[in-house]
């Protein structure tokens, strides 16, 4: 097997608050394996993201058992305070004390007030996506993961964060995105062993 279609070019774009990180394709652990994070934070302190892509078999409900029933699906957002509730939306500054991301996506946000509006209806599954846990990085922790090729930066379009539909093809499609001999590793299976 050519290992060098899957060794990581110099990736010059910069993580930053609304960019993914796209896991290369072997990169080990249950976590992160061939994962797509979201960047909620990046700032001299260190990173936070949360994993788009490792959809729990369990409800929100069968978690959270305060919560008013949705139909909201529950995520691993990462292993740092992994027994502990986020959740990103686009319900903006209607939901007091969120933090924008980007545009259109907020971070977190006044929980009696989450709850509140999904109890009255007035939150859709497609406005919110709830997480276990975080990804977390101390200062200058991601740059050298990315240094070190565990990690590519992309953009990705607000309308596939949230989206359920897109989930189990998530990683392939931002590989795919990133073009070029990067394309080709969503050819390849998780455990080439068992090819």
């Amino acid at each position: 097997m050519n290992t060098g279609l899957f060794k990581i070019e110099t990736n010059h774009i910069k993580p930053k608050k609304g960019r993914i990180l796209v896991a290369e394709p072997f990169l080990a652990g249950s976590y992160f394996n061939r994962a797509v994070v979201l960047i909620a934070v990046h700032d001299k302190y260190g990173s936070i993201g949360f994993i788009l892509n490792k959809k729990v078999s369990y409800s929100l409900n069968e978690v959270v058992t305060d919560f008013p029933h949705t139909d909201s699906e529950i995520f691993i957002g990462g292993p740092v305070n992994s027994d502990s509730l986020y959740y990103i939306h686009t319900l903006g500054k209607d939901l007091p004390g969120s933090i924008k991301i980007n545009d259109n996506i907020y971070w977190g946000g006044d929980i009696n007030e989450l709850k509140r509006r999904m109890s009255l209806g007035m939150v859709q599954p497609w406005q919110i996506k709830f997480f276990l846990g975080y990804s977390g990085w101390d200062k200058g922790q991601l740059e050298e993961e990315q240094k070190e090729n565990l990690w590519l930066v992309s953009d990705i379009e607000d309308k596939n964060i949230l989206n359920y539909s897109t989930q189990k093809k998530m990683w392939n499609m931002a590989v795919r995105n990133l073009g070029g001999k990067y394309f080709l590793w969503t050819n390849y299976p998780e455990d080439p062993s068992l090819n």
